[in-house]
C-alpha cells in the first residue's frame, strides 16, 4: 500500500473512534513516552487523510498518545491511502493483536464487527486474517456471553481467558453465582475455576440426579454399593500410602542391597504409580467440582 511520511501536527490528528483497543494501561504508555524521549520514535504511526488538516489514527495509538504525555507539537506519521473503513479497521486490529495487550474482550468485539461487516467473513476467514487459529477466534468470540460483571474481572486480568470461556457457557444466574464463590476466594487458582465452571456447565442442562425418597429400593441398594466401592478404594489407597511410607524412611544404601539388580525396574514401578496417583488426583478434582458445582445447581432449583 503506497504510502507518504511527513510530520504531521498532532492537533491535526484525532483518535479512530471505532479502534478496537479501548483500554490503554498508564504505567505502560509511561514507559512508552520515556523510551521516546531518550531514544525517538522509531516506527511512524499510520494514518489516513479525512480532509484538510484532517488525518484519522490507523495504526499507533499508543505512540500518539505517548507524543500528548510528552507534550510534543509533531509526530512522525505515514499517510496511506485507505478509504475503506472496515480495511482500516482491520488493519488496526492487526498492529495490535500481535503486539501489545489488547485486552480479550477488546479481540472478541473486533473479531465480532469483521464477521458482522465483512461480506462472507467466517471465524476461519477472520483467523487467516490476524494469524490465529480458528478455536482461538471462537473461544475469544465466546467471551461475549460473559455478563458485565464477569467482564470486568476478565479485563482487569483478575479471572484467565481459560477459566472466562467456561464460565461465559453458563446461564447468568449461574455465572452470578461462580462470580460471588470467586469473590469469596473459594478457589485456589485459575485451574480451580476451570473445573468448576465445566462441571457447572454438564450440569446445568441435565436433570437433576434423582433424591434418595424418589428412589426405587433397588435404585438406593444400587447408590448405597457405588458409594460403599469408592470408599473402599480409597482408604485401600490410605493402605498403600503407609507402604510407600516404609520406601521413604528407608536408607538408599540398604534400599540398593535389598533391591540388588531390580533397582531400576521398582523406580519404573514407582513412576507408574505416580503416574496413575496423579491421574486419579485430577479426576477427584473434577469430582469435587461437580460437588461444589451440584450445590449450585440444588439451590437453584430450589429457589424456582
Amino acid at each position: 500500500m503506497a504510502s507518504v511520511i511527513k510530520n504531521l501536527k498532532m492537533a491535526h490528528i484525532v483518535r479512530n473512534e471505532n479502534q478496537p483497543r479501548e483500554y490503554f494501561d498508564e504505567g505502560q504508555l509511561q514507559e512508552l513516552a520515556g523510551s521516546i524521549r531518550e531514544y525517538g520514535l522509531m516506527q511512524p504511526i499510520e494514518v489516513r487523510k479525512l480532509g484538510v488538516n484532517r488525518y484519522e489514527i490507523v495504526a499507533g495509538e499508543r505512540r500518539w498518545r505517548a507524543h500528548q504525555i510528552l507534550g510534543e507539537i509533531l509526530i512522525k506519521a505515514s499517510i496511506i491511502v485507505e478509504a475503506d473503513d472496515l480495511r482500516a479497521f482491520k488493519r488496526s486490529v492487526s498492529e495490535n493483536i500481535n503486539r501489545a495487550d489488547m485486552l480479550p474482550l477488546e479481540e472478541a468485539r473486533a473479531f465480532q464487527r469483521v464477521l458482522k461487516d465483512e461480506d462472507g467473513a467466517t471465524p476461519a476467514t477472520v483467523a487467516k486474517d490476524f494469524s490465529k487459529t480458528v478455536p482461538y477466534v471462537n473461544q475469544r468470540l465466546a467471551l461475549l456471553n460473559l455478563t458485565a460483571e464477569v467482564a470486568e474481572q476478565v479485563n482487569a486480568g483478575n479471572i484467565g481467558t481459560q477459566a472466562a470461556v467456561q464460565i461465559a457457557a453458563l446461564t447468568p444466574g449461574n455465572q452470578r453465582a461462580v462470580l460471588a464463590r470467586w469473590a469469596k476466594g473459594n478457589f485456589a487458582g485459575d485451574n480451580e475455576l476451570v473445573h468448576f465452571a465445566y462441571a457447572l456447565k454438564q450440569q446445568q442442562g441435565q436433570e437433576l440426579s434423582m433424591i434418595v425418597e424418589d428412589m426405587t429400593p433397588e435404585q438406593r441398594e444400587e447408590r448405597v454399593q457405588a458409594q460403599a466401592k469408592a470408599r473402599n478404594t480409597l482408604d485401600g489407597i490410605e493402605r498403600i500410602r503407609g507402604l510407600l511410607d516404609q520406601i521413604t524412611k528407608a536408607d538408599p544404601a540398604d534400599l540398593a542391597l535389598a533391591l540388588e539388580g531390580e533397582v531400576g525396574k521398582r523406580l519404573e514401578q514407582l513412576d507408574r504409580v505416580a503416574d496413575a496417583v496423579q491421574k486419579a488426583r485430577f479426576n477427584l478434582r473434577q469430582a469435587k467440582a461437580h460437588a461444589e458445582a451440584r450445590e449450585i445447581t440444588i439451590n437453584a432449583a430450589a429457589a424456582a
